[in-house]
């Protein structure tokens, strides 16, 4: 949870990426209810418009199947000859036949990318990152999303207690792959009380269910001291590993505590010991997986090696990176990705004087590359800023959850250069807008210089840095 991306941050951001430009108007849907789409537009000249198909009809179904929403829609729209029952806005119901190439859409628009309302969660975690939001932020900050479909749209972790046996079946039927859990523990008591849900445990029979169908599966587990690591981990681990390979990666992330806590059950931050003794869990775990069947499938977050101040793996430990999104192996691809570009750079001199600024978990990442550039480059300078995060509180260290007050109050009264250079994360999709409601123009005009969004790879990285739209020009 570095640079560029953290953990707790997607799980209220994600949510922008379904909707029809508008995070804002997410709201929630009854589990397992059955109805029609209504169209709200038809692409002109498209097979639907050619059929005639209106804004304001609803879709019935496709080929006889019944559409309730994007999964249904997709699935059944990939046949070459359809038959969509449609119920126009005077309500005849009326059957269009569509003859198509495999992947061709036919043009029907929808008010939301879901084509229904999103699933929001039904649990009361003790970790919950939105529980621990401070008042006055937009409304959609506070929706906690626990809608299966989003991890197979957009890979959104799901807990599976809003899932049942009927939507199970449908996963399983489109064998709609991979889907990614929140396990958190395998043990079903203790998922019961850290949930705060009684379905909590008994759902974890879906995990089995799922890989015995061969629905890929990745998981994560946020980890808190004392309650769900230890031996709770090794039993986790374990009982995880059992269900290989269709389980393919495990990610185990540090609990991340705001200073909003005030009434939420009583957490501990982890400690320089206590991480080091996770990461050696989840190593000898691994190990003994990797002698028999030979990778490894555990991993713990970039966070866990920076508490326990142990040097990150090799580039080689993480496999295809299967966690990034979980904040594993971020420090090191990005130390790799920014090398190979300065490696391919052909600027060797650039009167250039530019600020970075980042969480304080990546401070010394940043400072390190920014170093390696400069030393490559003649004129370059790369201020490298740690940016600490007073807003949720200085525990939260990752670059995802800055906001731009806190930037602000940072860098006032500095020189900052030419461009002020911000991680991608830590605005809202539009991009426009920190979690603070400042906009990128408004910090901007108050610090008077341009406010640059960096890209999410090391190569962009080094773009930003130099002032080009890419690292070779």
């Amino acid at each position: 949870m570095l640079f560029y991306q953290g953990r707790y941050d997607i799980l209220y951001r994600k949510w922008a990426e379904c909707g029809a430009g508008n995070p804002d108007t997410v709201s929630e849907a009854s589990a397992g209810e059955n109805m029609s789409v209504t169209i709200s537009g038809v692409e002109k000249h498209s097979p639907a418009d050619k059929k005639g198909i209106k804004a304001g009809d609803s879709l019935i179904s496709i080929n006889g199947n019944e559409i309730n929403d994007v999964l249904d829609y997709r699935f059944w729209l990939n046949d070459t000859k359809l038959v969509l029952s449609v119920r126009t806005a005077a309500g005849k119901i009326t059957s269009h036949t569509i003859k198509k190439d495999e992947f061709d859409d036919i043009g029907l628009e929808f008010d939301t990318y879901l084509m229904d309302k999103q699933h929001s969660c039904k649990n009361k975690c003790i970790f919950c990152f939105i529980d621990q939001l401070p008042k006055g932020l937009r409304d959609s900050l506070y929706f906690k999303d626990d809608d299966s479909r989003l991890s197979f749209l957009f890979g959104n972790y799901v807990t599976l207690t809003n899932l049942d046996d009927k939507e199970t079946d449908r996963i399983i039927n489109m064998h709609i792959s991979p889907v990614n859990i929140s396990v958190h523990t395998m043990n079903p008591e203790l998922r019961v009380r850290m949930m705060a849900n009684p379905r909590a445990g008994e759902c974890l029979k879906y995990i089995k269910k799922f890989a015995d169908a061969g629905i890929a599966i990745n998981s994560q587990l946020v980890l808190c001291p004392g309650i769900n690591d230890g031996e709770e981990l090794r039993f986790s681990l374990s009982e995880l590993f059992r269900y290989y390979p269709a389980m393919q990666s495990i990610a185990c992330v540090p609990v991340g505590l705001t200073k909003y806590r005030e009434g939420l059950c009583p957490l501990n931050t982890y400690t320089k010991e206590t991480a080091a003794q996770t990461i050696d869990i989840i190593d000898g775990m691994n190990r003994e997986f990797e002698r028999e069947h030979g990778v490894k499938i555990a991993y713990a977050s970039d966070e866990f090696y920076l508490l326990a101040e142990r040097d990150m793996p090799s580039y080689d430990y993480y496999d295809d990176f299967p966690q990034l999104e979980n904040g594993v192996g971020m420090w090191t691809l990005l130390k790799d990705e920014f090398k190979e570009a300065l490696g391919k750079c052909d600027v060797k001199e650039k009167n250039r004087h530019v600020t970075v600024v980042t969480g304080s978990a990546a401070t010394p990442l940043i400072q390190e590359l920014a170093h390696t550039a400069m030393e490559r480059i003649k004129g370059l300078d790369v201020r490298t800023v740690e940016v600490k995060n007073r807003f949720f509180g200085e525990s939260i260290t990752v670059s995802g959850l800055i906001t731009g007050g806190d930037i602000l109050s940072t860098l006032e009264g500095t020189d900052c250069g030419e461009e002020i250079i911000i991680p991608p994360n830590c605005l809202r999709s539009e991009g426009d807008m920190f979690l603070d409601n400042m906009t990128v123009d408004e910090l901007s005009s108050a610090l008077k210089v341009n406010v640059r969004r960096n890209g999410n790879s090391g190569a962009e990285l080094l773009a930003a840095m130099i002032g080009e739209d890419s690292y070779g020009r």
